[in-house]
């Protein structure tokens, strides 16, 4: 592991921990003696992406992760949520355990990701992804985002409604009543 600062290749480790899907290292450069943090993760497959020109290419979670900076750029987002989306893309990739994934795919899961998150950030990378041709279709988009998605949420929970209308023999409230005006009897 070559040091960042002076590019010495000898480190010693000062301490290791689960992060995620791989291990953090903590390391100290024995020239130099600064610190720095590595992470290692497994290598499942070498993953190839199909394009749309019919070419090939190794997946590459650095042009992933730039694709999605650029389409978050000056976004009031979480910090590290851009790289837990690339994060969740990869393991996704590699669990569905194929050699060759088309890059529509990759695309996709990263445009629901965004859309979720910022829907400026979504329109920005749809612009690009799905190749807007005019005016038109970049405004079909945006008026698909304006109009609510209706969700059917079922639970096993009562509606909210109010206790009283539940229970109509509990008080509302309990101690003295208050006096509300001039009461005659």
């Amino acid at each position: 592991m070559n040091c960042p600062f002076c590019a010495h290749n000898e480190s010693k480790v000062i301490d290791s921990r689960e992060a995620g899907e791989g291990v953090r290292r903590r390391r100290e450069c024995l020239r130099c003696s600064l610190r720095f943090t590595t992470y290692e993760r497994l290598q499942m497959l070498v993953l190839q992406v199909a394009k749309r020109d019919a070419r090939r290419e190794q997946f590459d979670r650095k042009k992933l992760m730039k694709s999605l900076q650029k389409a978050c750029a000056k976004r009031p987002l979480p910090t590290g949520r851009v790289e837990k989306i690339v994060e969740e893309i990869d393991l996704e990739l590699q669990k569905l355990g194929r050699a060759e994934i088309p890059s529509s795919l990759i695309g996709e899961m990263a445009i629901e990701r965004l859309k979720d998150l910022d829907r400026v950030a979504y329109i920005r990378y749809a612009s690009v992804y799905r190749d807007f041709r005019d005016i038109e279709t970049f405004k079909e988009e945006v008026e698909a985002l304006l109009i609510p998605e209706e969700k059917n949420v079922t639970n096993n929970q009562l509606p909210l409604i109010p206790t009283d209308e539940l229970f109509p023999s509990r008080k509302k409230r309990r101690g003295r009543p208050r006096i509300s005006g001039i009461q005659t009897d």
